[in-house]
């Protein structure tokens, strides 16, 4: 059902621009498997993720190459937080990444696993936050 909705909406084909150029398939800052909610069907989906240059994908399968066209992506500079999520959907080794609009929930394989995401983005979120940019960052020592 989902594949028709995007079919009828146009957001079947995915614009090249929606992934910068960023070549995923090689040197990623992180990768392995994550369990997802679909965005229409709420059921949980194992996918492969991965987080390079800003941006966390996601696929089907873990056998990424330049071929392969990832089933999402979400810029890590447009989220604000990333924290542990148990208590909110009861279920163990489960976290959140919150933009001003919508919170997405994942579930890792062990607490080691959603630690080391938390930390690889979180760290992604602060290189690419928009909310400092060069001309505000103020060094001090220069000022002496």
């Amino acid at each position: 059902m989902a594949s028709l909705w995007r079919a009828a909406t146009g957001l079947a084909e995915k614009q090249p621009s929606q992934f910068d150029g960023v070549e995923f398939w090689s040197y990623p800052e992180r990768t392995g498997w994550l369990m997802k909610q679909g965005e229409y069907i709420k059921t949980w989906r194992r996918r492969w993720f991965v987080l390079k240059q800003g941006k966390l994908f996601w696929f089907k399968d873990s056998n990424v190459t330049r071929a392969s066209i990832p089933r999402g992506a979400i810029p890590v500079a447009s989220c604000l937080t990333v924290k542990g999520a148990e208590d909110a959907l009861n279920k163990q080794y489960a976290f959140e990444l919150s933009t001003r609009t919508e919170t997405m929930y994942f579930i890792a394989d062990s607490e080691k696993e959603k630690e080391d995401w938390i930390n690889s983005i979180g760290r992604s979120i602060v290189q690419h936050s928009r909310s400092v940019t060069v001309n505000e960052i103020v060094d001090y020592d220069s000022k002496r």
